[in-house]
């Protein structure tokens, strides 16, 4: 008989059995501020903030290679822009030039390209509909509490 998921919470060393999807979830304005940055866990907030900001000039070099060679400009993925030796950050563009970073933990080899691409949809959908919010002024930092739950459901998933 197959347990719930609700039974195996913890395992052997009392670890609550979650798995990591991302560390860091990023949304970086057209101009280069953040709009948005969460992590997990909040002691290496600093240590994001910085390989998001890191990353953009990675972003700057994939979307100006994008233009030179005329490929499909539908494709707002861009894949991942660099690892280190704990984390893989990836990277995504809209078209109207905000970045969203996510970076995930190098451990975690479960985590397919299929799945971060389906990560950052969720994430444009969910920023889209914080986009039509009419109390939303473009360009202040994001305090909508269905994205933050939204983000906090991306970046650790139970089972």
């Amino acid at each position: 008989m197959l347990a719930s998921c609700d039974s195996l919470t913890h395992d052997a060393d009392d670890h609550v059995r979650r798995r990591k999807m991302a560390v860091c979830v990023a949304v970086i304005a057209k101009e280069n501020y953040p709009l948005y940055i969460k992590t997990v866990p909040t002691e290496n907030e600093l240590k994001f903030h910085y390989t998001v900001h890191t990353s953009l000039d990675v972003v700057e070099e994939k979307i100006s290679a994008v233009g030179k060679a005329l490929v499909d400009q539908r494709e707002l993925y861009l894949g991942l822009l660099y690892p280190t030796e704990d984390y893989k950050v990836y990277g995504y563009v809209t078209n109207t030039k905000v970045k969203f970073v996510i970076v995930v933990d190098s451990s975690n080899i479960a985590l397919r390209d299929n799945e971060i691409r389906s990560m950052f949809r969720k994430l444009h959908n969910s920023y889209t509909d914080v986009m039509c919010n009419p109390f939303y002024n473009p360009g202040e930092v994001i305090q909508s509490k269905v994205f933050d739950n939204m983000v906090s459901g991306m970046m650790v998933q139970v089972c």
